[in-house]
């Protein structure tokens, strides 16, 4: 069955990869040999650009021995609900430093439409896993968990609290259920896949998942291109079904049983109100700019950094494929879809308590502190 498995894959690979190739980066070739190492990921990087952040205890664990470990708040919800603002507040109270839950803040140069806080509205509290990736590189959910893992030790460690605060279900999903061992992304085969997806539309490669993986496909929603689509590079890369492997996941790290998730549901009209205007906002504070200079800096288009929502439909602006008040509708509505997505995501993972509103009000920052405190 392996053997047959393989020699499947293999004819597949070759038909995907003699497709014609389409815009080579040699920077990027070049960067991300460097950046699949995880000490550069994990050390050089984070540790310089956060250097500036971190309490000069840094270093020295004040846990007392046996200490009861608190727990571990993790700040969730939708797009444009207020999550930065409730995390800061919360952190205030209970002495607490914030790690980065969110997929596109990982990345420099990626700043207008990311909603990163700026350093003169963090109030003091410390922010870790924020602008420590180069755009050049597919940052991963496993790589953040380890990232953040390691960061979290670090600030307990400080004898401080950590909480995670950001809307990437995926990466706080990572962490606390980790993932099997997989390849490095293989970025020609990305590219060829992205190729098709953008050609042929996302089922089309949900039809050749089927053919890879019926298992798999048959747990995925068609229009789910990312997972959809990494599944199948697994299945390319390594000659097994991804299905087979999720059995074999390693053990979660002692602090996942202490992550405590508070998810907030602002009323949905006001929130969608909210990413109209904000997205109007980042077309007007220069997105445009900002994604003409990432990609004559070398990222490529079809990386996860410009891949995000309020970045892609810019991309396709600036290929001629749309006219720019369409790329601003365009957006809202993707932004908006996004929005709907985390929100039923996170209704579906375990042990969620919500709260109504949005994070910017002072009674529903009260309501968490209560939360956080065990009092309610």
């Amino acid at each position: 069955m392996t053997r047959s498995w393989q020699s499947f894959s293999c004819e597949s690979i070759h038909a995907i990869l003699s497709q014609p190739n389409h815009r080579r980066h040699h920077a990027a070739r070049v960067h991300l040999a460097r950046d699949r190492d995880s000490a550069y990921h994990f050390s050089r990087v984070s540790e310089s650009i956060l250097a500036d952040q971190e309490p000069k205890e840094c270093g020295q664990d004040v846990r007392a021995p046996n200490e009861v470990r608190a727990p571990i708040i993790a700040i969730v919800g939708p797009t444009a609900s207020g999550k930065s603002e409730l995390g800061i507040a919360l952190a205030q109270r209970i002495g607490g430093e914030i790690v980065n839950c969110d997929s596109v803040q990982v990345y420099q140069g990626i700043q207008i439409a990311t909603a990163k806080v700026p350093l003169s509205e963090r109030r003091g509290v410390p922010h870790h896993l924020i602008d420590f990736v180069s755009p050049l590189v597919n940052f991963t959910a496993a790589d953040w968990a380890r990232a953040a893992n390691e960061k979290i030790e670090e600030i307990e460690g400080r004898g401080r609290s950590a909480l995670l605060v950001g809307g990437t279900g995926f990466y706080l999903r990572a962490l606390r259920q980790p993932f099997f061992d997989s390849p490095p992304t293989d970025e020609e085969l990305r590219a060829r896949l992205t190729q098709i997806r953008e050609q042929r539309g996302p089922e089309h490669l949900h039809r050749l998942l089927q053919r890879f993986d019926a298992a798999e496909a048959a747990k995925l929603n068609p229009r789910d291109w990312p997972r959809v689509q990494r599944a199948i590079e697994f299945c390319l890369q390594t000659g097994e079904p991804i299905s087979r492997q999720r059995p074999l996941r390693p053990e979660p790290p002692s602090l996942a049983s202490r992550i405590r998730i508070i998810a907030l549901s602002p009323p949905r009209q006001e929130l969608y109100a909210r990413i109209n205007e904000r997205t109007e906002t980042h077309f007007a504070n220069g997105l445009v700019e900002e994604v003409r200079r990432l990609l004559e800096e070398g990222v490529p288009a079809n990386s996860n950094a410009l891949g995000a929502h309020g970045y892609r439909r810019v991309v396709e602006f600036l290929r001629g494929r749309r006219d720019l008040d369409s790329a601003i509708e365009q957006t809202k509505l993707d932004v908006r879809h996004y929005a709907k997505r985390q929100v039923s995501w996170f209704r579906h993972e375990p042990g969620v308590e919500w709260l109504e509103g949005f994070g910017d009000d002072p009674d529903v920052q009260a309501k968490a502190y209560r939360l956080s405190s065990g009092s309610v």
